[in-house]
């Protein structure tokens, strides 16, 4: 293994998030009118196959904490881009809704390993003071892997199985970067490390308010996930290469997810929740009132981009400084939330655009988004005082006067309720 720097791992984790979530699982979405038309596939069944790789990333993040832990940071990281090499390459062969789910669903795997076999890297190599920041950093690795599979669809519209190739061979490349890269983190704890702090029911209340949150982001956020790129395509009437410039709007706005979530942690992140939460809920609005508008489109995109990218930089710093020692566990639990919000959403979604259509379906979820925003007083802060327990507190002040002095003839002189009594 080569040894890098904290700049260069954040670099180097945001190239493989970039694998795993931009281009084997955020990418779908930007194919869906070309492979819906070829493989003759319904909104519905495109909305369950779209739920499918969120259902396998709940599965993988159940077991990815233990398998950081008793793996190791190497073998795990290998082990997810393995699941991406192979849903890839399926996906670029896939013949009908089965061979299609079955590859997405593998993609769902990759996603769910990645980061906490990154966050138990991070452990070994980047200074605790500068976690927050690199996991920041990484997590705007999405928003590059969405970069990466736009020209794909710029320049060679309708090519999805060659961008699917490409796809899986890109994520080869990272199995081998990963194994070169980073550590293996021992599988045997030593005898004399410190066990983490237990977790508080003030720090599970915490984290449940914080999961909530991320399930409404990720239930909202399937609409635009999944069928921005088919809208344009349906309702505006816009060609299938032009949805390449909606997700290059997506990914280039997300860049800037990484500084923005890393302001909000640091100063007021319940203002900056809810900003981002009605910048979301705008993006949908704006997209289903302008569909045929590509220029409008693109800044439905911008400001969505932004705002998912923000959002789940925002909470997968908070998730870690609420689970401190536990790098492997902290970021499981938003992005979990967030994908079982997506796996909730993204039927949903295809049975509204079914019954009402395109537009009215974006509105309600769009709607959805503004009223959870105006919870946003209730996001978790970290930055508070223990509660101080009275007992323990006493017995403290009790021992600290019973102590022992020694006197001139070297013998110890006891304080006894404030008398002294030389031996």
């Amino acid at each position: 293994m080569k040894s890098v720097s904290s700049t260069g791992f954040a670099l180097f984790g945001a190239a493989l998030v970039a694998i795993s979530y931009g281009l084997a699982r955020f990418a779908f979405g930007l194919f869906v009118p070309p492979i819906r038309a070829e493989l003759g596939l319904t909104p519905e069944v495109i909305g369950v196959i779209g739920a499918l790789p969120l259902v396998s990333f709940l599965l993988a993040t159940l077991v990815a904490p233990f398998a950081a832990d008793r793996l190791g940071a190497r073998n795990t990281a290998v082990l997810s881009g393995a699941f991406g090499v192979a849903g890839l390459a399926l996906i670029s062969q896939a013949a009908g809704a089965q061979s299609l789910g079955a590859g997405v669903f593998a993609c769902g795997i990759c996603t769910g390993l990645m980061m906490p076999a990154l966050t138990a890297a991070m452990q070994a190599l980047v200074e605790r003071s500068l976690h927050g920041r690199v996991s920041a950093v990484m997590n705007a690795g999405t928003s590059i892997g969405v970069v990466v599979a736009v020209p794909s669809v710029l320049f060679l519209a309708g090519a999805w199985r060659f961008a699917y190739v490409s796809f899986a061979l890109l994520a080869g490349v990272g199995v081998l970067a990963a194994w070169y890269l980073i550590p293996s983190v021992s599988r045997v704890t030593p005898a004399d490390a410190a066990a983490p702090p237990r977790v508080s029911v003030l720090q599970w209340s915490r984290l449940f308010r914080l999961a909530l949150f991320a399930f409404v982001l990720g239930f909202v956020s399937s609409a635009y996930w999944i069928f921005a790129p088919d809208l344009l395509v349906s309702l505006g009437g816009l060609p299938a290469g032009a949805t390449g410039w909606l997700w290059l709007a997506v990914g280039t706005a997300g860049l800037g997810g990484a500084l923005i979530a890393d302001l909000a942690d640091r100063n007021n992140p319940p203002i900056t929740h809810a900003l981002m939460l009605m910048m979301l809920a705008a993006s949908l609005a704006l997209l289903a009132a302008s569909p045929g508008q590509l220029l409008l489109a693109a800044l439905s995109a911008l400001v969505f981009g932004l705002a998912y990218m923000s959002l789940t930089g925002l909470y997968l710093m908070t998730s870690i400084r609420l689970l401190p020692g536990r790098l492997s566990m902290g970021p499981v639990l938003p992005f979990m939330a967030v994908s079982l919000g997506q796996a909730s959403g993204s039927p949903l979604v295809g049975t509204l655009v079914n019954e009402f259509g395109y537009a009215d379906a974006f509105a309600m979820f769009a709607a959805i988004g503004i009223l959870v925003a105006l919870l946003s007083p209730w996001y978790p802060r970290y930055i508070d005082f223990e509660p101080v327990d009275v007992a323990e507190l006493e017995t403290g002040l009790q021992a600290a006067f019973d102590y022992q002095l020694l006197g001139s003839d070297g013998e110890p002189l006891e304080l006894v309720t404030g008398q002294e009594e030389s031996r």
